[in-house]
């Protein structure tokens, strides 16, 4: 019988072929480089996800036409192929066209977790299978093991780099040809193997900006791709007041208190709901923000059984960079919804984020917050008390 090899084929390396996803930045390159260095038969593929001359100006963004290029050096240094896939146009419609349509409703959208779920782990797998892969390995900070019940997602070893939040949508599926080498490493030591393996991007900078919104300013790409964003609406405070106007829905996030452009009030106002039917933005003192019970949709359950039982105590993450924090969830009437109850409540809970549960360092899955259906702008601190 042959042994599994360190990725848990049972294959010698040299007989498994690996799929490396290649950003062109230093964590995938190292992940390439590893595999390589191993013995696996390692095949790079890189994404074009938009307009290569566009991109080529972007220094700090994923996927841009200079990381194309820094992949393409680091295969020849390693001496694999290197493929480039045009994935522009499913980008465009399951990336792009779903972040502004979140922001018209009303959200506050995770284009990271959208591109993951689809291109990435979607588009991307489908074709490391098509090159005949026995596994995609990508260089996310998050840890695959072994468990009882099949392959299971674990924070990554570095609690600072872990990206668990941002791969929640993973799939079981999609998990059984996953591999993540960096899960057990700390940043600084994966820019020490890109030293030791002579990489010309171990000093290349992180990707900090959402890939396709130049100098961060994401209104301004979601205005030209729907116009009828920017409409003017009201700014009303929850007790019915009319405080100002704005122009346009989209320039506003739950828990925004900077850039309101009102004043006057006795207390810091925050925005507490965006109304995208009426075009209205409602705000209120701090405490108004304050939510115990929410609901989350499109559940991706990646724990025991088809789904969390009655009153299942776990953590969960309501944005990447919150520390895990108590709560239960319940079972709800739609299918694929869950209720959760936090321990205390929470300022942070904003529609089009997601929430993502864990049970220690194990996730257990998530979904995205669901935004809460009824409409009147007045009178809403009695309404807000009552969601859930």
């Amino acid at each position: 019988m042959t042994a599994r090899n360190s990725l848990g084929i049972a294959k010698a390396p040299a007989e498994t072929r690996v799929v490396v996803a290649m950003s062109g930045g230093v964590d995938s390159s190292v992940t390439a480089a590893l595999l390589a260095e191993q013995g696996y038969d390692v095949v790079g593929l890189t994404m074009q996800l938009y307009d290569h001359a566009a991109a080529t100006s972007k220094s700090k963004a994923c996927c841009a036409g200079q990381d194309i290029y820094d992949a393409r050096r680091v295969a020849d240094r390693l001496g694999i192929a290197h493929y480039v896939l045009d994935y522009e146009g499913t980008f465009q419609r399951d990336v792009i066209d779903r972040f502004a349509d979140s922001y018209m409703n009303g959200e506050t959208p995770v284009p990271c977790v959208m591109c993951n779920q689809t291109v990435k782990f979607r588009d991307l797998l489908k074709a490391a299978q098509d090159l005949g892969a026995d596994a995609l390995a990508t260089g996310h900070y998050i840890r695959r093991a072994d468990g009882a019940d099949g392959p299971e997602l674990r924070r990554a070893a570095d609690a600072d780099r872990d990206q668990s939040y941002f791969l929640f949508a993973t799939t079981r599926p999609q998990l059984d040809l996953l591999r993540f080498p960096l899960g057990d490493l700390t940043k600084p030591e994966t820019r020490a193997l890109a030293q030791r393996f002579a990489l010309a991007v171990a000093d290349k900078p992180d990707s900090q900006d959402i890939c396709f919104v130049p100098n961060g300013n994401y209104a301004e790409v979601i205005a030209k791709l729907r116009p009828a964003a920017v409409a003017p609406g009201d700014i009303v405070h929850i007790d019915g007041r009319v405080l100002g106007q704005h122009n346009g829905i989209i320039n506003f996030t739950v828990g925004q208190r900077r850039g309101l452009g009102i004043g006057g009030e006795a207390e810091p106002i925050y925005v507490v709901r965006i109304m995208p039917d009426t075009a209205q933005v409602i705000v209120g003192p701090k405490e108004a923000l304050l939510q115990q019970a929410f609901t989350v949709q499109n559940l991706n359950w990646l724990g025991a059984g088809e789904g969390p039982s009655e009153g299942l105590p776990v953590t969960v993450k309501l944005r990447n960079t919150q520390p895990p924090i108590a709560a239960q969830v319940f079972a709800h009437d739609a299918p694929g919804k869950l209720r959760v109850v936090l321990a205390s409540p929470e300022g942070a809970v904003t529609p089009g984020q997601a929430c993502v549960m864990y049970d220690g360092d194990r996730v257990l899955g998530g979904g995205w917050i669901e935004r809460p259906s009824h409409q009147q702008p007045l009178n809403l601190r009695r309404a807000m008390a009552a969601t859930v």
